[in-house]
């Protein structure tokens, strides 16, 4: 026997869930992000020890996020719920109220990567340590929210849907004002990198709660069509944006951003006990 045989170990345990084009897709998935996160590792070591501060959450989140995909294409992670819609252009392949997989694995992922993915954004302002909490925090809430409202059956899911959207949008709204604000203060190339970064990483951010609503929530469109919506959402906010996010910083002395190397600290404490 040859080609992928997740599906045929692992059976899906919903009506509505992925099929072998999905899990490829999925796979396909996986390996980039390997290889970005074999990538990442390679370029940190490559850069001098002082400046690799910055590389250090993305090889954390690509690492995250290979797991994630790998658990996805192999049909694992997912757990049947009985979508609210059903018939006419929804998914509806019982004819009558039909579960469909709803892949907790990726929430899991999304709520432990998308605060780091953020954090990373962040460490090149000079935000206050509150602020910067504070966006972590309602990032965490956002995805925790979607996760919560995907696992609810009836309608209330879109009470959970509207705390998380409302969440998504706090963090755009602090990245586009106070934190713009405070990487201008370390300089206008520092302001202009922070400013084309942000713009991209908030508009993809914003298509995540259209993406649930198309698939967790509405039932709308097949689960291969949400592992390709969420995929390329995915590929584009993690291993494409962080290249070149510390693409465009390569030339920024990490200690504007206020990181120390470790042997000026270490030598700046020796002349103060001298």
């Amino acid at each position: 026997m040859s080609g992928n045989q997740a599906l045929d170990i692992n059976q899906p345990n919903a009506a509505v869930s992925i099929n072998t084009n999905g899990s490829d897709w999925l796979w396909a998935a996986f390996s980039l992000f390997l290889v970005t996160d074999l990538g990442m590792v390679a370029w940190m070591f490559a850069r001098p020890q002082a400046q690799r501060i910055l590389h250090l959450l993305p090889v954390i989140i690509l690492s995250i996020s290979s797991v994630v995909y790998f658990t996805m294409a192999a049909d694992l992670g997912s757990t049947p719920i009985t979508a609210e819609f059903y018939g006419n252009h929804h998914q509806d392949y019982a004819g009558e109220p039909a579960t469909r997989a709803v892949w907790y694995v990726r929430y899991i992922g999304w709520v432990l990567t998308m605060p780091l993915v953020t954090l990373e954004i962040l460490l090149s302002t000079g935000l206050s340590a509150t602020e910067v909490s504070a966006t972590l925090f309602m990032q965490v809430v956002a995805f925790v929210s979607l996760l919560v409202g995907a696992l609810v059956s009836s309608t209330y899911k879109w009470g959970y849907f509207t705390f998380g959207t409302a969440a998504i949008i706090y963090v755009v709204v602090l990245l586009l004002a106070p934190a713009r604000v405070a990487a201008g203060a370390i300089g206008t190339d520092v302001r202009s990198i922070f400013t084309r970064s942000v713009a991209t990483f908030s508009l993809l951010l914003l298509l995540y709660p259209i993406a649930w609503g198309l698939s967790d929530g509405g039932n709308v469109i097949t689960s291969d069509g949400e592992m390709a919506f969420y995929g390329v959402l995915d590929v584009l906010i993690q291993p494409v944006f962080l290249f070149a996010f510390l693409f465009q910083l390569r030339s920024i002395d990490v200690a504007r951003f206020g990181f120390a190397p470790r042997h000026m600290i270490v030598e700046e404490k020796a002349a103060a006990t001298a």
